[in-house]
C-alpha cells in the first residue's frame, strides 16, 4: 500500500502562484514508481496536469500548464511538488497526488493506483 498526502492549496487570484505537496509513504513505495498531479473542476473529468519519475525525475505536462506548471521530488522528504505559477481562473479545482507503480508518466488515471485526497485550489478573476 502507497499513502499519499496532499497539502498547500488554497484561494489564489489570477497571476499569482502556489505550491502543492505531496507526501508519499507505504512499504510497497519504490524509486520505480511514478508520481502525478491530476485536477478535477465540478461537474468535469479528472484531468492529467503532470508527472515525474521518481528515480530519475523525467517530467511530463499537459499543454494547458507548460511553461507555467513545474513538477519536481525530493527524494530525502519523500514528497513531490507542483509550483503552479501564472495561474488562471481555469486552473480553479481539486487538486490529486496519485501513484503508478510502473512510473510510465501515462496521463491516463487508470494507470494510477493510489490516489490523495486532494486539495482545493481556486483562482479568482
Amino acid at each position: 500500500q502507497v499513502q499519499l498526502v496532499e497539502s498547500g492549496g488554497g484561494l489564489v487570484q489570477a497571476g499569482g502562484s502556489l505550491r502543492l505537496s505531496c507526501l508519499v509513504s507505504g512499504r510497497t513505495f519504490t524509486s520505480y514508481y511514478g508520481l502525478g498531479w491530476f485536477r478535477q473542476a465540478p461537474g468535469m473529468e479528472r484531468d492529467f496536469v503532470a508527472a515525474i519519475s521518481w528515480r530519475r525525475g523525467y517530467t511530463r505536462y499537459a499543454d494547458s500548464v507548460k511553461g507555467r506548471f513545474t513538477i519536481s521530488r525530493d527524494s530525502a522528504k519523500n514528497t513531490v511538488y507542483l509550483q503552479m505559477n501564472s495561474l488562471k481562473p481555469e486552473d480553479t479545482g481539486v487538486y490529486y497526488c496519485a501513484a503508478d507503480p510502473g512510473g510510465r508518466l501515462n496521463p491516463g488515471i487508470d494507470n494510477y493506483d493510489y490516489w490523495g485526497q486532494g486539495t482545493q485550489v481556486t483562482v479568482s478573476s
